[in-house]
C-alpha cells in the first residue's frame, strides 16, 4: 500500500496522501488496491478521529492511468484493475463494486473525512474526492466529470454522492459535457466546502478541531447524517450495469482512439 497511499496517525488525525505524485496520482490497479486497504485498516484504527484525503506533487489526482486508456485504445479492454475478465456488477464489497469502493469506503468510515484536493481532479479522481465528507479546494484546482470524454460514464459511486450535492440540471450538464470547471463554480454548484490558499493545512486544522470533540458523538454524528442519503445500492448498481454495456464497445473504443490520436472522433448511430 504504501507504495502508492501514505498513512500518518497523530493526535487522532490520519493523514492520507496519494503518492505516485510522477503521475499525477493517477489511479492504477495499485492504487485502487492502495485505497481499498487504506479505508479497511482506517476502519478498524482505535484512536483515529478524523482523516484528511491529499495528493502529493502536482494534483489530487489525475483519474485513471492514461496506460489503462492506451490498452483501450490497442485491445477495447476494460480498463479497469483485474483485466478484462472482471464483472463491475458483481458486489464484492457490501452495495459496491471494487473499484466504487475506493470511493465509498471513505463515506463508509466512521469518522469524518476531509479531501483537499489542488491541482486537477479529473474523472476517478473526482469521485474519489467526492467520497469525503468535506472538500477543501485550491482556487486555481480544475475538476471534471471527465469519463465521457473516454465514452464512459462515471462509475466509482460519484452518482448517488453528485445527487445529494448538486442541482439536477447541473449535474447533467457536467455528466454530458465533461467540461472542466473551476474551483469557484465547484463552490457554487455545491461541490467544494471551502477555497483555501492551502487545502491541506486548512483540513489539517479543521481535522484536529474535529479529533478534539468526542469521538462519540462525532461518530454518531457521521451515523446519522449518512442515514439523510437515499439507498444508494440501486444507483451503484446502474453505474456498473450502464458501464459494463459501454466498455469496450464501438463507440467507446472510437472514443479512446480518438483522444489517444488527437483527432475528432467518427461515432455511429444505431
Amino acid at each position: 500500500m504504501e507504495e502508492r497511499v501514505s498513512i500518518s496517525i497523530s493526535e487522532g488525525v490520519a493523514d492520507v496522501r496519494l503518492v505516485r505524485a510522477d503521475k499525477m496520482n493517477a489511479l492504477d490497479q495499485t492504487m485502487f488496491q492502495a485505497l481499498v486497504d487504506a479505508t479497511d485498516r482506517l476502519s478498524k484504527e482505535k484512536g483515529v478521529r478524523a482523516v484528511v484525503l491529499s495528493g502529493e506533487g502536482r494534483a489530487f489526482c489525475a483519474g485513471l492511468d492514461m496506460g489503462r486508456f492506451a490498452a483501450m485504445k490497442e485491445k477495447g479492454g476494460n480498463g479497469i484493475p483485474g483485466g478484462e475478465n472482471r464483472d463491475l456488477t458483481a458486489r464484492t464489497h457490501g452495495k459496491a463494486n471494487f473499484a466504487q469502493q475506493a470511493v465509498w469506503g471513505w463515506r463508509q468510515l466512521p469518522v469524518p473525512v476531509i479531501a483537499a484536493v489542488h491541482g486537477v481532479a479529473f474523472g476517478g479522481g473526482f469521485q474519489l474526492a467526492l467520497g469525503a465528507d468535506m472538500r477543501f479546494v485550491a482556487p486555481d484546482t480544475r475538476m471534471s466529470i471527465m469519463e465521457i470524454k473516454w465514452g464512459l460514464v462515471p462509475d466509482m459511486a460519484g452518482t448517488p454522492i453528485l445527487a445529494s450535492l448538486v442541482r439536477d440540471d447541473i449535474l447533467r450538464e457536467l455528466t454530458y459535457t465533461g467540461r472542466i470547471f473551476s474551483a469557484q463554480e465547484a463552490m457554487s454548484y455545491g461541490l467544494a466546502t471551502r477555497i483555501c490558499d492551502d487545502p491541506r493545512i486548512a483540513a489539517l486544522e479543521v481535522a484536529r478541531e474535529i479529533a478534539g470533540k468526542s469521538p462519540d458523538a462525532i461518530r454518531a454524528a457521521k451515523r446519522m447524517l449518512n442515514t439523510l442519503s437515499v439507498d444508494p445500492a440501486p444507483a451503484l448498481l446502474a453505474e456498473s450495469v450502464e458501464q459494463q454495456k459501454l466498455i469496450g464497445s464501438a463507440n467507446q473504443t472510437e472514443a479512446v482512439r480518438a483522444n489517444m490520436e488527437k483527432r475528432a472522433p467518427r461515432f455511429a448511430d444505431e
